[in-house]
């Protein structure tokens, strides 16, 4: 198996199955660990509230999973609440505990009463590339992607950050750092450019040794 796909009852799980295979990556959506184990790269999608999200994880007992995933060196691609998942915490009905995988917190929109800001944040907005990211290879600075989300990570070493976006305030739209990629939108969602992506993961998965 080429990808693993968590299932941690949070998430597109099989929008992002689909993209997988839309792209010729052999992708599997499950909570089994010795299946995670055993995938060459390992992906944490998710939608919903973070602590649920974190609550989830430790009911099923995937921390570990996820945490060896990482520690281990394969490719590892959060999305959506799975990228935000890898910081040190949300302030999300919080504080509530993230992986701490990355340094820095989930903070919620700013309220706004202009109606091009509305929170959530939902709908198509341009990206803005900061640093070479593999997960980013081919894809144009300034393509439009797919978000939905009220909260937004705030990372402590802007060296990570692949690519952010514009609503109301700059945020993290993609982070890299080594083996462990994220993307804040939803690159299942995200047509043309999302699917590059997806296939762009893939990619890393067959490239890597570990």
């Amino acid at each position: 198996m080429e990808v693993a796909v968590i299932d941690y009852g949070m998430g597109n799980l099989r929008s992002v199955q689909k993209g997988f295979e839309k792209v010729g990556v052999t992708a599997e959506v499950t909570r089994d660990p010795d299946r995670i184990a055993a995938a060459r790269g390992v992906v944490l999608p998710g939608v919903g509230a973070f602590g649920a999200c974190m609550e989830n994880l430790a009911q099923y007992g995937l921390v570990d999973s996820v945490r060896s995933a990482i520690d281990s060196g394969r490719p590892f691609l959060g999305i959506c609440v799975g990228l935000q998942l890898l910081f040190e915490e949300s302030e999300e009905y919080g504080p509530v505990r993230g992986l701490g995988v990355l340094a820095g917190r989930c903070k919620r929109f700013a309220h706004s009463d202009d109606p091009e800001y509305r929170v959530p944040h939902m709908g198509w907005n341009q990206l803005e590339k900061k640093a070479p990211s593999p997960l980013l290879d081919g894809i144009d600075d300034g393509a439009f992607v797919y978000f939905v989300h009220s909260y937004y990570a705030d990372a402590d070493d802007p060296g990570i950050v692949a690519a952010s976006t514009v609503y109301g305030n700059e945020f993290v739209a993609c982070v890299s750092r080594d083996n462990v990629h994220g993307c804040q939108f939803h690159p299942e969602k995200s047509q043309t450019v999302g699917l590059k992506i997806l296939d762009n993961f893939g990619q890393i998965v067959r490239r890597s040794k570990t």
